[in-house]
Formats: C-alpha cells, sequence, structure tokens
C-alpha cells in the first residue's frame, strides 16, 4: 500500500480492517527486504516479474472504501437487478429449503469445513447425512448402490459414458449415442469429455437409441421438453445388442414415475438440486450417480458403508474412494472433483425432513398445476408439443415474441426455442395465482379461463399427465 493510499484509508477509517488484514505487515515487509537485499518492493518485483508482461503503470483503482462502505456500495449495486420469477427449468428449479435446514446445516459450519471426511471418527454426523442421501437416491431410482454425490448432472453423465464404456465387456465399438432431448448444458459437456476420451458421439431421437452400434447411451426422463416416454421397450432393445444405458433423471419426478431400475437402466444420474437447495445462478448443485451393484468398483465418486469400530458398535466410514490422494492415478475411476457433499446433505435431509408422503405431496401438486395449466392452454386452442409431462410443457405454433413481450411485463423468464416454440416449467415453488398469471402472459388477459373451476374438472376428469405405463406403482 502506498503512502498516499494509507493516508486515504486513515481518513476512511480503514485502519479497522486492515488490523485484520492477514498480509504482511510493513515491518514484515522490511524484514523480508533486508533478507534479500533489496530497498523497495519495486526491486523485487523488477527482479521476478518479466518486464514483456508488467503493466508499466499504477492499477487505475478507485479510492479506498472502507469495509462498511464496501458493503453498502455492493448492496446499491445489487438492487439494480432486476428478479425474475424462471420458469425456465431445463434442470434448475424453485424450491423451498425448510428453514431448520438453513439454520442448522447450511449456515453451520461444522457440515462443510472437510472436504471429505477422511477421519471418520469425527465425521460420524456427515457420513451419516451422506449414506441417508445414497439411501434416497437408491430408493427413489430404484437401483441397487448410489454413491455420495458428484459435481453436477452433466459432469455425472460424462462420468456415465466413461463407466459405460469401462464396464461394457462385451462392445468393441467407441462411439456412445446421446438421445437429442437431453438438458443442452449436459450435452455439451458429454461432447467435450467424449473428444479428450478418444470417443464418437451420435445424436439423435432416443427411440433410435438401439439402431446404433454403440458401447453406451444417454437418455433423458422426462425430456428437456417434458415429455415422458415409456423408456422400458428402449432400454430392453439396447440390452439386447450389449448396450450399456444411462438414464438422467430429476428425483421429485421419480416420485410419482416409475423408476429407472425397473425400466432396466445400468446407470441412473441426474440433480438433487429442487430437494431445498437454491438455484444459484446456475450452481453448484450435487448430482447422483447410481448404478447396479456389479458396477461398484467402477463407480466414480465415493461410497459411504457401514461398518463397526473397535468396540463391535456401529459406525460409519469411506466404504470406497475411487478419486483420491492415495490412488494411483491408472487406478482412478475420474480424473474431477467428484463430490457436493454440502448440498448432498441438504437434499438428504429435504427428503427426511417432508418424508416419503410429504415428497409425494409436493410432486402431487406441482404435476397437478402443469396438468391444471396444460389443460386451460388447451381449452384455449393452443397445441402442445407432447401429450406426456411431469412438470414442463412446450407449446408449439405460439408468437414467441408477443409472449416474450407479456412475460417482461410480469416479470417472468420462459423458455424460448430456436424454433419458436416456448416451454414452461413448474416447481415447489409455483402456485395456483401463479398459473393464472402464466395464463394472462400466454393468452393475453382476454382469456376467461378461472383457475379454480380447471381445478375442479382436473379433479373430477382424474386428468393426469403421466401414462399409466410410466406411473410409478412401488413404495419408497
Amino acid at each position: 500500500m502506498s503512502l498516499e493510499t494509507r493516508r486515504l484509508a486513515e481518513l476512511a477509517d480503514h485502519d479497522a480492517f486492515i488490523k485484520r488484514h492477514n498480509g504482511p505487515s510493513q515491518d514484515d515487509v522490511a524484514t523480508m527486504l533486508k533478507a534479500l537485499n533489496m530497498q523497495h518492493m519495486e526491486d523485487l518485483i523488477e527482479q521476478t516479474v518479466p518486464s514483456d508482461i508488467r503493466l508499466g503503470r499504477e492499477l487505475a483503482l478507485d479510492e479506498p472504501r472502507s469495509e462498511s462502505e464496501a458493503l453498502e456500495y455492493l448492496a446499491q449495486l445489487a438492487r439494480q437487478n432486476r428478479v425474475t420469477k424462471s420458469y425456465i427449468g431445463q434442470g434448475y428449479y424453485g424450491t423451498h429449503m425448510p428453514a431448520v435446514i438453513q439454520r442448522n446445516v447450511l449456515e453451520n459450519p461444522g457440515w462443510y469445513t472437510a472436504y471429505t471426511p477422511y477421519q471418520p471418527e469425527i465425521s460420524q454426523g456427515r457420513l451419516e447425512g451422506l449414506l441417508n442421501f445414497q439411501q434416497v437416491v437408491m430408493d427413489l431410482t430404484g437401483m441397487e448402490l448410489a454413491n455420495a454425490s458428484l459435481l453436477d448432472e452433466a459432469t455425472a453423465a460424462a462420468e456415465a459414458m466413461a463407466l459405460c464404456k469401462r464396464g461394457n465387456k462385451r462392445s468393441k465399438s467407441n462411439v456412445f449415442f446421446v438421445a437429442d432431448d437431453v438438458f443442452p448444458q449436459t450435452l455439451d459437456v458429454v461432447k467435450t469429455r467424449a473428444e479428450f476420451f478418444g470417443f464418437d458421439l451420435i445424436t439423435g431421437p432416443a427411440e433410435e437409441l438401439a439402431s446404433h452400434d454403440v458401447f453406451g447411451a444417454l437418455v433423458q426422463y422426462p425430456s428437456a421438453s417434458g415429455e415422458v416416454r415409456d423408456l422400458a421397450p428402449l432400454l430392453s432393445a439396447a440390452a439386447e445388442r450389449n448396450i450399456m444405458t444411462c438414464v438422467a433423471s430429476d428425483l421429485l419426478s421419480l416420485v410419482l414415475l416409475k423408476e429407472p431400475g425397473q425400466l432396466g437402466a445400468d446407470i441412473v444420474v441426474g440433480n438433487s438440486q429442487r430437494f431445498g437447495v437454491p438455484m444459484g445462478f446456475g450452481g453448484p448443485h450435487a448430482a447422483f450417480f447410481a448404478t447396479s451393484d456389479k458396477l461398484k468398483r467402477s463407480i466414480p465418486g465415493r461410497i459411504i458403508g457401514v461398518s463397526k469400530d473397535s468396540r463391535g458398535n456401529t459406525a460409519l466410514r469411506m466404504a470406497m474412494q475411487t478419486r483420491e490422494q492415495h490412488i494411483r492415478r491408472e487406478k482412478a475411476t475420474s480424473n474431477i472433483c467428484t463430490a457436493q457433499a454440502l448440498l448432498a446433505n441438504i437434499a438428504g435431509f429435504y427428503a427426511t425432513y417432508h418424508g416419503a408422503e410429504g415428497l409425494r405431496k409436493i410432486a402431487g401438486r406441482v404435476h397437478r398445476l402443469a396438468t391444471l395449466l396444460a389443460e386451460g392452454l388447451k381449452q384455449a386452442g393452443i397445441t402442445l408439443a407432447h401429450d406426456s409431462w411431469f412438470d414442463t410443457l412446450r407449446l408449439t405454433g405460439v408468437d414467441a415474441g408477443k409472449i416474450h413481450g407479456r412475460a417482461m411485463t410480469h416479470d417472468i423468464n420462459l423458455h424460448y426455442f430456436a424454433n419458436g416454440d416456448v416451454g414452461i416449467s413448474l416447481d415447489e415453488t409455483t402456485t395456483a395465482h401463479d398459473v393464472g398469471t402464466l395464463f394472462d402472459v400466454l393468452l393475453g388477459d382476454e382469456h376467461g379461463l378461472a383457475v379454480a373451476v380447471l381445478d375442479e374438472q382436473v379433479v373430477a376428469n382424474g386428468a393426469s399427465g403421466i401414462p399409466a405405463v410410466c406411473q410409478r406403482e412401488s413404495d419408497f
């Protein structure tokens, strides 16, 4: 800090912050320079930083601010943001974090100080939370095994592609198939990873899954545009051709939809964000990764298991670690950071807080509102791209420009497809009033639809967007 800057800081009462700063003091700097036989910090910079990359002048910085002044300035900038309600979906949804979880987990450093619970004797609480997360994922996906979270859904899908290659001993193909209706961010990450793995990639309709010579395939369930299709015939046909299959799914939808394990999936991945984790400007959000027991030695990430301590008491530990510092590189099953422990624990506690019935109520309400919206739009003459849905509708043949204008007036964000279609994804935070506002946005003010009347019709007719063959029958 220059003398002029220091004087300004003193005038602005910065001293309180400077005393807490972890940087070197003036005495520290003097001692260092003396040991180096130098007079000024500029001498050190000239001898260590090549001249061709030095700026050659002082940084053009604003006058210094005190800590309180800086916070007020940042708050002032934040107030300029325009906060809108998002119906974009595509893997990111509004959710309510229970206050008890926010206060006792998210805001409690005891839950997030350890990247990995290497010392199980002092990490039993976090280990139990992660074990709970694994069980939630296993119950909802219908798979035999789940790990303790991955980085996000897109990288989990890329890890699934790698696992398909490692685990498929019957196929000599070097090609991986991705359905063209997966989330765009997932497709982008899978493309990037495939390039560096040396894999070839094929994209196409999910129905073509088994018509290619590939070692593995990825499909979305429900699809990115909201369709709920019966995957059992596709996955069965793939198995007959020795194609390993990965289903990217949504945990909340699996409360009502038939579980992918029951449909024949080899791997199930997805995002646990809508289990109480705020959208957070796109991340981070804990992914889940579930598979069959026979693939446990190849699964990426870590698995928490139940063991016994030296006195014979039940204890928890990391039963498997497939990418850690003490594992030889050629033995690791992943080369990326493979955990989101804090957010996985939040998602697991969210499921515990609500319980099975609570989750059914939330998923049922989301689906009922989506069905109510769908029925109203159809009565108004709007064409839906699909006859099935869980929480997402895709509108075709509409004037996206007019809809966008009305949406901006109501501070609403929708999903606008490249071909002019419009997508709407509902979530836990959506209310009946919100659906009425959506009718105004999508149809204009003269639509004449009453949410209460539509709801009576939906209940009376037993209307549902989930095909009977896709409805969950097992308990959890």
